[in-house]
C-alpha cells in the first residue's frame, strides 16, 4: 500500500525530530491514538473481503510496531538526553559535612523519669531498684500490712492473673511499685535508701486514669528517721523537680495501711489568663501521698523496728510529667497520637 508506506516514513521523520516528550507523545497519538490514522485504517478493514483483510491487516500491524518500536527508542534517547543535561548543571560538594539528622524523640515520660532519677541519686544517694510487674498477693497486700478483708485487694482494683494461690496467694499484675521496697528489703540489711520507677495496673480508665500508668516510690530506712525528715525531703525534692523555690507544701492527714502517719500532699498554685502557675495562690492540688513507715512491714521483712525507722513516698509519673509540662490528659501518653507527640515530646539535644 503506498498509502501506508507514506504514512510509516512520515511517521518516522516525525518521530526522529522530536526533541522532548511531550512532542514524541503528540505524534504517537496523532497516529496510533484512539481516532489515529494507522487505527482508521484498522477499523477500515472490517469492511474488505477476508484474504484481503489478512494480507493488508498484516502489512498495517508491521507498520504499527515499527512506530512503537522506534517511539520506545526515541523516548530513552530523550530521557538520557535530559538526565545528562541535569547532571552537567548540578553541583555537589563532597567535602561538605554530611546533614545531620535527628531521628525520633524524647517521649515526655522517659524526660520526667530521668529528671527525678538524677535528683535522687544526687541530691539525696538514693540508689534505682527494681522488681517484677507480675508479682503476688503476698508483696504485693499481705507484707504492705492489708488485711485480707482490705477494698485495695477487690477484683475491680486488682488485675488477677487466675485464681489459682499458693503460699504467696495468688499471680496478680503489681499495683504499686511497693512490691519492690518489699523486695529489696528482704534481700539486705538495712540502712536502705532506695527507689523504684515503674508500671503498675488498675481497673481505671478516664481522662485522670488509666489501667497501666508509671509510679516513683522512695523508701528510707535508717536510724532516728521521722515525719519531720519526710517534709523537708518532699519540699526540697518538689522545688528542685518543678523549679520552683517558693513553692509550698501542705500535708493532710491520710490513711494508708503501710505508712503511720499518713499523708496526702498538695502544692500551691493559682490560674492565670487560663495557665496554672505553681508556686503562688491559696489553690491547693494533690501531688502524692507519704508517710512513716508502718512498723509491720518494717517486721515483715525482718527489720528491728527497735532501731530502725522509716519513710517512704509515691506518686505518679505522669501526673508529675503533666504539671510540670502541661499536658492535659493522660490518655494520650499511651495512644500513639503523631499530633500528641509533635506537641510534647523533647528533642535529643534537649535533655
Amino acid at each position: 500500500m503506498v498509502e501506508l508506506d507514506r504514512l510509516l516514513a512520515s511517521c518516522l521523520f516525525e518521530i526522529d525530530g522530536c526533541k522532548d516528550l511531550k512532542k514524541l507523545y503528540a505524534v504517537e497519538n496523532l497516529v496510533l491514538g484512539k481516532n489515529g490514522k494507522i487505527t482508521e485504517m484498522l477499523k477500515s478493514l472490517r469492511d474488505m473481503p477476508n484474504d484481503k483483510k489478512r494480507s493488508l491487516g498484516a502489512e498495517i500491524n508491521a507498520a504499527k510496531d515499527s512506530i512503537l518500536q522506534r517511539i520506545e527508542e526515541k523516548a530513552l534517547q530523550i530521557e538520557m538526553a535530559d538526565l545528562e543535561k541535569k547532571l552537567s548543571s548540578e553541583f555537589v560538594d563532597v567535602s561538605l559535612p554530611a546533614r545531620s539528622e535527628n531521628f525520633g524523640s524524647i517521649h515526655p515520660l522517659t524526660k520526667v523519669e530521668e529528671e527525678i532519677s538524677n535528683i535522687l541519686s544526687s541530691s539525696y544517694g538514693f540508689a534505682f531498684a527494681d522488681g517484677p510487674e507480675i508479682d503476688n498477693e503476698y508483696h504485693n497486700f499481705t507484707a504492705l500490712n492489708m488485711p485480707d478483708h482490705h477494698p485495695a485487694r477487690a477484683m475491680h482494683d486488682t488485675f488477677y492473673m487466675n485464681m489459682l494461690a499458693d503460699d504467696e496467694g495468688r499471680k496478680l499484675l503489681r499495683t504499686h511499685t511497693s512490691t519492690v521496697q518489699i523486695r529489696s528489703m528482704k534481700a539486705s540489711e538495712p540502712p536502705f535508701r532506695l527507689f523504684s520507677i515503674g508500671r503498675v495496673f488498675r481497673s481505671d480508665y478516664d481522662a485522670t486514669h488509666t489501667p497501666m500508668f508509671n509510679q516513683v516510690e522512695a523508701l528510707l530506712v535508717e536510724e532516728g528517721i521521722g515525719f519531720s525528715h519526710l517534709k523537708w525531703l518532699l519540699s526540697d525534692f518538689f522545688r528542685k523537680f518543678f523549679e520552683v523555690p517558693d513553692l509550698a507544701l501542705r500535708f493532710r492527714p491520710s490513711f494508708f495501711p503501710f505508712t503511720e502517719p499518713s499523708a496526702e500532699v498538695d502544692m500551691n498554685y493559682e490560674i492565670k489568663n487560663g495557665k496554672m502557675i505553681l508556686g503562688t495562690g491559696d489553690k491547693w492540688l494533690e501531688i502524692g501521698g507519704a508517710g512513716v513507715v508502718h512498723p509491720n512491714v518494717l517486721k515483715n521483712v525482718n527489720v528491728d523496728t527497735e532501731k530502725y525507722q522509716g519513710i517512704a513516698f509515691g506518686f505518679g509519673l505522669e501526673r508529675m510529667a503533666s504539671l510540670k509540662y502541661g499536658i492535659p490528659d493522660l490518655r494520650g501518653y499511651f495512644e500513639s497520637d503523631d499530633r500528641w507527640r509533635s506537641l510534647f515530646s523533647f528533642s535529643h539535644f534537649v535533655r
